[in-house]
């Protein structure tokens, strides 16, 4: 602005028309970092610093949070930080508070979706891939083994709504007992995996599991299904590469946590040859960059370059 003031009164009247052309100045599109066409967009991508909120760095979701800075052109310049999903939400939630932009890595199902307004940009170059599915995967042999195991965890499915009330319940209580009232008020499905199935005295068996609150939701049900039965289960959270790498080695005898065919994707091709697929648990999970409803932006094309 300093270089106008030094310029001609003619050329500043012109400037001054061009720009109630151009409809309202840049006062209004600053109140809360709501994005809308042109200067607007390039607003909300400098109110939020041109910073993405991640989660841990070991998250598949992270990488492919990574994979769409480096395939759009209009994202040159930002970052994806680093951190804990706890602190993601903490800074979703005071945004939210206060009405102000921010930009995160979200994926459903997740109790933020159920307790917030809450969007996801659209993603034209596809980098967050479609809809996934949360897959079971056993240790070879386990049938042999652990036949009954193997029967209910073959037969375990439930639906997104399914977690995600297990996982906003367990905001207000420990996620043990939020499993346990799933457990008890949807008797009729759990039937559904254990009918017909003897059960056993005693029998270990092993659960890995990522230490996200999702995975958490269907490893604390899947516990209490397998003790009703008769088990005795050890839920061990773990990296998503050691997920793979401990049921392909024998070290764990199965796990609900495996998000493909994307997210997890680099993993199971890794260790397919050694482990046993038994299909969806879970279909239509989300993964992708989402932001408040409140915010006057609806794709990642919108965002602009760092200058």
């Amino acid at each position: 602005m300093i270089k106008l003031k030094l310029i001609s009164i003619t050329l500043i009247l012109s400037f001054a028309l061009l720009l109630t052309a151009c409809g309202n100045g840049e006062e209004e599109t600053q109140d809360n970092g709501n994005a809308g066409e042109g200067e607007e967009t390039a607003n909300v991508s400098e109110a939020v610093d041109y910073t993405i909120i991640g989660i841990e760095p070991g998250a598949g979701a992270m990488g492919l949070a990574q994979t769409t800075l480096e395939e759009y052109e209009n994202l040159a310049g930002w970052e994806v930080v680093e951190g804990s999903t706890a602190g993601m939400l903490t800074e979703l939630g005071e945004a939210i508070e206060n009405e102000e932009p921010i930009i995160v890595v979200g994926w459903n199902p997740h109790f933020m979706f159920a307790a917030h307004d809450l969007k996801y940009l659209e993603d034209p170059k596809g980098t967050f891939g479609e809809k996934e599915n949360i897959n079971t995967i056993t240790r070879k042999g386990l049938k042999e083994d652990m036949p009954n195991a193997y029967e209910i965890l073959d037969r375990f499915n439930w639906e997104v709504e399914d977690m995600e009330s297990v996982m906003l319940e367990a905001q207000e209580i420990p996620i043990d007992e939020a499993a346990s009232n799933w457990v008890e008020e949807n008797q009729d499905k759990v039937n559904e995996w254990t009918e017909g199935v003897e059960k056993v005295d005693g029998k270990e068996i092993e659960l890995v599991l990522t230490p996200w609150d999702s995975e958490r939701a269907s490893g604390e049900v899947m516990k209490l299904v397998l003790e009703q039965q008769g088990f005795e289960v050890t839920l061990t959270p773990v990296d998503p590469a050691i997920v793979f790498q401990a049921i392909a080695n024998n070290d764990a005898d199965a796990s609900l946590a495996p998000w493909l065919p994307i997210t997890h994707g680099p993993f199971y091709e890794e260790y397919k040859e050694d482990i046993v697929d038994l299909g969806p648990n879970l279909q239509g999970t989300i993964i992708g960059l989402t932001v408040p409803a409140y915010m006057d932006i609806d794709s990642i094309e919108d965002l602009q370059p760092k200058e």
